[in-house]
């Protein structure tokens, strides 16, 4: 076990409207100091598969991607004890203050990527929002169940058919 910070800002502006959380970045994240740097991980081709653009490559087209789609993005954990990259053994967490994004854009909706940011989320972050998170089928290599084209079905099912019919949250 090993006791990480989670040492890169989350990513949004004004005009984001979604949030989707991770739970924390997996050590490759780490490494390259963005979200979703693991080569396996699907994250970075299903949201530009929904949002109808070309894959990014570079940190400054990921984020100009998701901000251009008012997209926002961060992890439900700020820091925690965790063995490599593996959700399953994170302790001691502290979370993220998710605050900081909902008092700065109007998010109209909170997607969780995969069950364990749902579980987290839930259990140490939406006593303060009050708000509920929908959960997505995780983008992860680990999520072997969904391949990359049952993850945009569901991603672009769910997210595209509530972006159309939410309201948005106002604190």
């Amino acid at each position: 076990m090993q006791a990480v910070k989670h040492e890169f800002e989350p990513i949004y502006n004004k005009d984001s409207r979604i949030l989707i959380l991770g739970t924390f970045p997996s050590v490759k994240s780490r490494e390259v100091n963005f979200y979703y740097g693991h080569p396996q991980n699907r994250f970075w081709e299903v949201v530009a598969k929904i949002s109808n653009e070309s894959v990014p490559n570079t940190i400054g087209e990921k984020k100009e991607m998701l901000l251009n789609n008012h997209i926002a993005i961060w992890d439900v954990i700020a820091s925690c004890d965790i063995e490599g990259s593996s959700d399953s053994s994170i302790r001691n967490v502290v979370p993220n203050d998710i605050m900081i994004i909902l008092k700065s854009c109007n998010i109209r909706k909170i997607y969780a990527n995969g069950n364990m940011a749902k579980k987290l989320y839930d259990r140490y972050v939406k006593e303060r929002t009050g708000l509920d998170i929908v959960e997505l089928p995780s983008t992860s290599p680990a999520n072997a169940i969904f391949t990359k084209e049952k993850l945009v079905v569901a991603w672009d099912k769910i997210i595209n058919r509530e972006e159309k019919t939410s309201a948005h949250v106002h604190l």
